[in-house]
């Protein structure tokens, strides 16, 4: 099977990383405020501006495996773009602004700074670099059923966390919308 042309490869990376990025997030907050802060806007582990910025990443740079500066650069550039507008979107649509850097230097309106900038380069480089290769080895092992059986889940899953979300936006969670 051409992996290019998986539709579940790019479903079960997009889900693996919005989970991980889940992760990271919910851990940051549980280490600046010794609580749990669920940080994305659905009820579910994952933030799915992880899970598009890492598709696009491995779509766009794949090619670039090999050339790290190139890599790095561009992913800086294309995550950052990517995190101001979803900051701006979410602010506007949901009335909550889920980041704010204002008190960080070198921020554009509190959405995006310097800092994660270079994150976002190291961490596209380590993706499309490392971690992509790897996960396509490991993903190749797995039957062709278990890939799409567990990618149909996903999406689901996905879909009926979207339609509860929106009907109750983090319900118990604390969050207050405008």
């Amino acid at each position: 099977m051409n992996l290019k042309r998986d539709f579940f490869l790019y479903v079960w990376l997009f889900f693996l990383t919005a989970f991980f990025g889940w992760i990271w997030e919910v851990g940051i907050y549980l280490l600046r405020g010794d609580t749990y802060v669920n940080r994305g806007f659905l009820s579910g582990p994952w933030l799915p501006i992880y899970g598009c910025g890492a598709v696009m990443l491995e779509i766009l740079f794949c090619r670039w495996r090999d050339r790290i500066l190139l890599t790095f650069v561009s992913s800086m550039i294309l995550c950052t773009v990517l995190e101001y507008l979803a900051g701006w979107y979410l602010e506007l649509t949901w009335g909550v602004k889920w980041w704010d850097y204002s008190q960080m230097r070198w921020n554009v309106r509190g959405y995006i700074c310097l800092t994660s900038s270079l994150l976002f380069g190291i961490g596209g480089t380590l993706l499309v670099c490392v971690v992509s290769p790897l996960f396509q080895s490991l993903y190749r092992k797995l039957p062709v059923r278990v890939r799409a059986g567990v990618g149909l889940l996903f999406i689901i899953c996905f879909a009926a966390d979207a339609a509860y979300s929106a009907i109750a936006p983090h319900a118990g969670s604390g969050i207050t919308y405008r």
